[in-house]
């Protein structure tokens, strides 16, 4: 089925934004992008999502192996108690010794937190099993390069500019792959950061969607 997902502002990475600007979609790949008014003549019979906001290229998280094998994120709320809610790194993971299991369990809630923030790939070098499997079903394609300097975050726009954490600019007969955010702009989104994502898609399909 075509499906047409237009925004109030299309920014394609690799040209100008387009007011009122759509990207058609067949099956897992981007078939059109321009104008809504374009896209929806030549495609009438197109389903159509309609989002507030900016639509832009998904985005690369270059931090993926420190997130994804050398952090813990508790499940909240079957381990609150006992080990709080915030991510456990370092000293502390060590004293904790997840074995592969929780280790891929909790790699699956991190790309929970990763496809909220319009991430749609990794920047990573994954030697778990576990959390190769749990990253391969969550959709997200692997980067197989070291991780970025600097501290680690689920956010890749904390400390970078947009068009620096898009993973490709949208064309035509490239991968379906791309995020929606509460803003109005390019400028709003560097300082609202990737928190403001409202839908992440992925192959064509809607692996996020804020309630």
């Amino acid at each position: 089925m075509l499906t047409i997902h237009a925004a109030e502002l299309l920014l394609p990475g690799d040209r100008e934004p387009v007011p009122g600007g759509a990207v058609l979609v067949d099956g897992d790949r981007i078939a059109m992008l321009g104008p809504y008014e374009d896209v929806a003549a030549a495609h009438p019979a197109a389903r159509v999502r309609r989002w507030p906001g900016l639509l832009t290229p998904g985005l690369l998280n270059r931090h993926g192996t420190a997130l994804l094998e050398h952090t813990y994120f508790p499940d909240d709320p079957f381990e609150l108690d006992e080990l709080g809610s915030e991510p456990i790194t370092g000293a502390a993971l060590a004293d904790l010794a997840p074995g592969e299991s929780r280790r891929g369990n909790s790699a699956r809630r991190c790309t929970q937190k990763l496809l909220a923030r319009g991430v749609v790939a990794v920047a990573a070098r994954l030697t778990t099993p576990a959390v190769r499997t749990a990253v391969h079903r969550a959709g997200l394609e692997v980067v197989p390069e070291a991780d970025a300097e600097g501290p680690a975050a689920l956010d890749p726009l904390a400390g970078a500019e947009p068009a620096d954490a898009f993973r490709a600019p949208l064309a035509v007969g490239a991968a379906a792959r791309f995020a929606v955010f509460a803003v109005p702009d390019e400028a709003a989104l560097a300082v609202r950061g990737a928190g403001a994502c409202i839908a992440t898609v992925i192959g064509g399909r809607m692996l996020h969607r804020r309630a």
